[in-house]
């Protein structure tokens, strides 16, 4: 299976270098980047805040086990640092029994009682030189652990401020990514409302409709007013247009007063008589 991927891969380099010759890989490295751009460029934003999160909880084991380093580095120099206090201690002693003894020698005595026991100057010329070197030996070592316990405390120090460094990214980018989920929020809100578009069909068929009822009774109103005439009623809301009795006003008006039928020669029904 590998052999055919291996053969495969090597067919797919050979058709490219002969297509596009010694720009197979510029095109290659450019197609790859404009795929992984097209690629990236559709991963939602939320998906890639959610990623950001993750990546600073993945800080935590790294913080953790500085943590650790940190504390046992304390303990080992809280327990160097009483050694170096107990070793101080004891080479002040060693000092102080050396600078005894030479005074005791400078006396020029003979012999020295210890304890209750008798030595000779010579015995304690002798001791004095093997605690004089062992004081030596003592106090090079001291020495050593000072600088050991320095050179620990330097340690610390640096990781101590590593540490608190490292906390304090750490907040601050979890800072920066509620600041960014706000910023979405704020975004995605005015989205929806740019976006928002209003049906305004609904309105414009509500207007029609009332139109139409408008339009319907206009045309019963003249309807009812068709009919009215069809039906031989006298139009006694409109008093515009003349009426019988006021023809007979003006008849009366223009001939003088009516006359009775008693004093008339006739009517006009029987002058044809």
């Amino acid at each position: 299976m590998l052999k055919k991927t291996l053969i495969g891969a090597a067919v797919m380099l050979a058709l490219g270098t002969f297509v596009f010759g010694r720009d197979v890989f510029s095109y290659a490295t450019t197609w790859g980047g404009t795929v992984r751009n097209a690629v990236k460029s559709e991963v939602p934003l939320e998906f890639e805040i959610e990623r950001a999160r993750t990546e600073v909880e993945n800080l935590v084991p790294d913080i953790r086990d500085m943590m650790h380093v940190i504390a046992s580095a304390q303990v080992d120099i809280d327990h160097k640092s009483k050694e170096v206090d107990r070793k101080t201690g004891a080479l002040d002693s060693k000092k102080k029994a050396i600078l005894a003894l030479r005074n005791d020698l400078d006396t020029g005595r003979s012999e020295f009682v210890y304890a209750k026991h008798s030595y000779s100057a010579d015995d304690v010329r002798k001791d004095l030189e093997k605690r004089f070197k062992l004081y030596k030996v003592a106090e090079n070592s001291l020495e050593s652990d000072a600088q050991i316990l320095k050179a620990w405390q330097r340690t610390m120090t640096a990781n101590q401020e590593k540490l608190d460094a490292m906390l304090t990214a750490k907040q601050d980018l979890e800072l920066q990514i509620e600041q960014l989920g706000a910023r979405l929020r704020t975004v995605e809100a005015a989205e929806a409302t740019a976006t928002l578009d209003f049906d305004d069909s609904k309105l414009a068929r509500a207007k029609k409709l009332i139109l139409e009822l408008n339009k319907q009774l206009d045309v019963r109103e003249r309807q009812a007013n068709l009919e009215g005439q069809v039906n031989g009623l006298i139009p006694v809301e409109d008093s515009s247009e003349p009426t019988e009795s006021s023809i007979t006003n003006r008849i009366d008006d223009y001939f003088g007063p009516r006359k009775s039928l008693a004093d008339s020669d006739g009517s006009v029904a029987d002058s044809g008589k």
